[in-house]
């Protein structure tokens, strides 16, 4: 069976991480934070922009530009939220530069929230064949940003 005539579900995924850290704070204010695209800029590495194209809290079906640098270039791109629990998890999917799913999740624990993030997506042309080099990459993005939302969130 070819890649063409395989059903979504059976595809192999070139990128698949998930990173988690445990924030010292409540629930509640990681996700009022996490969650709201105004301030990625301060935790999302290479975003240098984020512009929420739909007032208020993030819903299934809103959508969020961002414009981001990487290896000295600014490109954007657009996620859409494809579900949502305010308090627990948003979802959200990006079809540029290649398609992918990233899923924020947070669960109380007793030192505070467990806070995990899962990146998954199926790159095609350069990305498929560097898909070791990428997930590393991708690994390394997500621990530093789960590490700069803990310094924004435990030393304010």
């Amino acid at each position: 069976m070819s890649a063409r005539q395989r059903s979504p579900t059976t595809i192999a995924m070139s990128t698949d991480v998930t990173t988690e850290i445990v924030i010292r704070r409540p629930r509640a204010e990681v996700a009022a934070f996490m969650f709201d695209p105004h301030n990625d800029v301060r935790w999302t590495t290479g975003v240098v922009e984020s512009r929420p194209r739909d007032p208020g809290p993030l819903r299934r079906g809103s959508r969020v530009e961002r414009i981001s640098k990487f290896l000295g270039r600014r490109f954007g791109y657009e996620y859409e939220v494809v579900d949502t629990d305010e308090r627990s998890f948003v979802e959200m999917k990006v079809e540029r530069p290649f398609p992918m799913h990233i899923r924020y999740e947070l669960e109380d624990v007793p030192e505070g929230t467990r806070t995990r993030i899962h990146a998954r997506g199926d790159a095609g042309g350069f990305f498929r064949i560097a898909g070791p080099l990428l997930n590393g990459m991708v690994r390394r993005n997500i621990t530093r940003d789960l590490e700069l939302l803990r310094g924004c969130l435990e030393h304010t």
